[in-house]
């Protein structure tokens, strides 16, 4: 089978894709274990793997864009090209989530967690679990997995729902929970939304695989 030039091109940025999101699994993973177990140090080496996340985003922006310009691709390519940019500013996206995750967990310091963290580490081992499998609907053009996967987000959403009530009801038990009360309400919407970029990544793997851009509630 002859390979074109297109083929190789677009080979090349489906795998700086999956490489980002490796590293976007990697940093959600560390994020969120470095809070668990107060690992100031491994919090801040969180900002230096986002900066190899937007080192590829930045690549693949400027080759889908030297790509579409260039080489004027068919339109089977032409789709293929454009999800691939655009899954990479939703990885930029869930790199930037790990850091704000990151920055709560520097704030908090050393402080005891006023409610244990059971809730946050079970957002993060789903959304963690979406990635691998988005990876893999990528990898195989499966579009079936990648719907699969999107529904997902409805089981990071009702985890988001118990870390919000666990948060208010230790900030009504105590008035000096507020502030950490507060932090932790972020870090789980900001899980949350991370959940919500995976879906977006699934819906545009089915847009590169079917032509079909559909909404997954």
């Amino acid at each position: 089978m002859n390979i074109s030039n297109m083929d190789l091109n677009i080979n090349k940025l489906t795998d700086l894709t999956l490489q980002m999101m490796d590293k976007c699994e990697n940093i959600v993973i560390k994020s969120v274990d470095a809070m668990v177990s107060k690992d100031i140090e491994q919090s801040k080496e969180i900002l230096i793997l986002d900066n190899e996340i937007d080192d590829l985003r930045s690549y693949i922006r400027d080759k889908s864009i030297e790509l579409i310009a260039l080489k004027q691709p068919l339109a089977t390519d032409l789709r293929i090209i454009h999800a691939l940019g655009v899954i990479a500013i939703e990885l930029e996206r869930v790199g930037d989530y790990a850091v704000n995750i990151a920055m709560e967990t520097i704030k908090i310091g050393s402080d005891e967690y006023v409610e244990k963290l059971i809730d946050i580490p079970k957002m993060k081992d789903v959304c963690v679990s979406m990635l691998k499998n988005a990876k893999v609907a990528l990898m195989e053009n499966d579009e079936k997995l990648a719907y699969k996967t999107a529904l997902q987000d409805d089981i990071v959403d009702e985890l988001y729902n118990d870390v919000y009530v666990d948060a208010l009801g230790a900030m009504h038990k105590n008035s000096d929970n507020i502030n950490q009360g507060v932090k932790l309400l972020f870090v789980g919407r900001y899980l949350e939304r991370i959940g919500d970029h995976i879906t977006n990544i699934c819906e545009l793997v089915i847009y590169a695989i079917k032509g079909e851009m559909i909404e997954i509630d």
